[in-house]
Order: structure tokens, then C-alpha cells, then sequence
């Protein structure tokens, strides 16, 4: 198994750290150890921990009132979370749950301020995720005034495509390993919606489904459907 020393050098923040340092904040990480479908931690929850993610993939999400999910962020390797409670003391503002088995090491509020309080590295890179996380929502909101439920589900298969996609075969369909609810929580859409788009996009044969895989098959097709 890799050491945590090694697998701190992941976390853009931990990157620069002296070995003195790392030998540090590795003998206080803690591992845990999710299977799919489990909770980190819930909407309103004390924020105690930051957590690194060695593997697998965490999605941040928002509950509506009605119950619908909205995923405002999928993490996954060298990616970090449920630092906003720890810098601003309030609790955690969303959930996170397991996408699939995950593996991940914590780190306790006392020991992450200390540390970034005194690595200015750790610092630029604490709002170097923030900012992005910031942009992100702009984006978000953005697509959901200006696009269609078509252009934002178009859009959203791209970018995973290029992010988590996977080919078999060179020039294959690419592979994604994702639900129709969780598509619908990203896109701020229904299941039914995304379901029916799927439909219109199979009878077009841009896409078809194998179980819980979505296989897109062109690409350039769907790039002019995001409108």
C-alpha cells in the first residue's frame, strides 16, 4: 500500500511540503474507507475534517425541500473537501457522499489551520479550490438560465467524457460510468427529463446505454447540440 507521505504529494496543497513536514501531517492523517452510497458527512453537520481522497470519487450534493439532488461537484483522486468548514467554523454547507468505493485519509481542524497558517503554499492552494469551486457554481447557474435541458445535458456528457471517459478500443464509443439521477443532480434537471433526452440521443445512435454505462459514440455531434 502506498505510504501517506507519498500519497500527501497528490494534494496540491501538500505538494511543497519539507520531509520533516510531511512526516507530520502524515503520522496525524486518519484513513477511512467508504463503500458507494455512503455519507462523509451531511448538510448541517460540525465541520471537524478535511479529507483528502486517495481513490475513488466523492460528489458534493445539495438536497432540495422536494428531495431532488443537486451534485455541485464530483471529486475524485488528489482532490480535497469539506475545507469551508474548517476555515469559516460554520457547518458543513452540503452532503458527501461515496460515488463508489472510496478511500480517503482526514485531517483534523486544530492540525490543518496550524498547518496552513504556516505554509503559505497550503494557503494559495486552499483558495486556488476555492475559486474554482466559486467558478464552477457561476457556470452552473449560467447553463441553467441559457441553456436547454438538451444543452446542458450535451455539455455535461463532453465534460465527463474528457474528465472520466474511458475507450475500450482506440476510436470506440467512450464510456461513462455514471446514473441518470446523478446526470439529472449535476445538470439541475429531473430524472424523466434526462431520461427523455437520452431517448432522443439513442434514436439519433450518438449514444446508447449498457446497464449503468452511457457509451457516446459521437462526440462532434453532441458539441452542436449545446445550445
Amino acid at each position: 500500500m502506498t505510504h501517506p507521505e507519498i500519497l500527501l504529494k497528490q494534494v496540491p496543497m501538500f505538494r511543497s511540503l519539507r520531509a520533516e513536514d510531511s512526516q507530520r501531517i502524515a503520522s496525524l492523517l486518519q484513513r477511512h474507507v467508504l463503500r458507494k452510497g455512503d455519507v462523509l458527512f451531511r448538510n448541517g453537520e460540525e465541520g471537524h475534517s478535511l479529507y483528502m481522497i486517495i481513490a475513488g470519487k466523492i460528489k458534493i450534493v445539495r438536497q432540495s425541500r422536494d428531495g431532488d439532488e443537486m451534485i455541485l461537484a464530483v471529486l475524485s483522486a488528489g482532490d480535497f473537501c469539506g475545507e469551508m468548514a474548517l476555515l469559516d467554523g460554520l457547518s458543513r454547507s452540503a452532503d458527501a457522499v461515496a460515488v463508489e468505493e472510496t478511500h480517503l485519509y482526514g485531517l483534523n481542524r486544530k492540525d490543518f489551520l496550524t498547518y496552513v497558517m504556516n505554509n503559505e503554499t497550503a494557503v494559495k492552494a486552499v483558495l486556488s479550490a476555492l475559486s474554482k469551486r466559486l467558478r464552477r457554481a457561476d457556470d452552473f447557474l449560467e447553463d441553467i438560465f441559457f441553456l436547454s435541458v438538451s444543452g446542458r445535458l450535451a455539455k455535461k456528457l463532453i465534460e465527463l467524457a474528457m474528465s472520466n471517459g474511458y475507450q475500450e478500443v482506440e476510436k470506440g464509443p467512450i464510456q461513462l460510468s455514471v446514473s441518470q439521477k446523478d446526470l439529472a443532480g449535476m445538470i439541475g434537471a429531473t430524472r424523466e427529463s434526462v431520461n427523455k433526452e437520452l431517448r432522443v440521443l439513442r434514436e439519433k445512435n450518438w449514444v446508447s446505454l449498457s446497464g449503468r454505462t452511457i457509451l457516446i459514440h459521437n462526440l462532434e455531434a453532441l458539441k452542436q447540440r449545446i445550445k
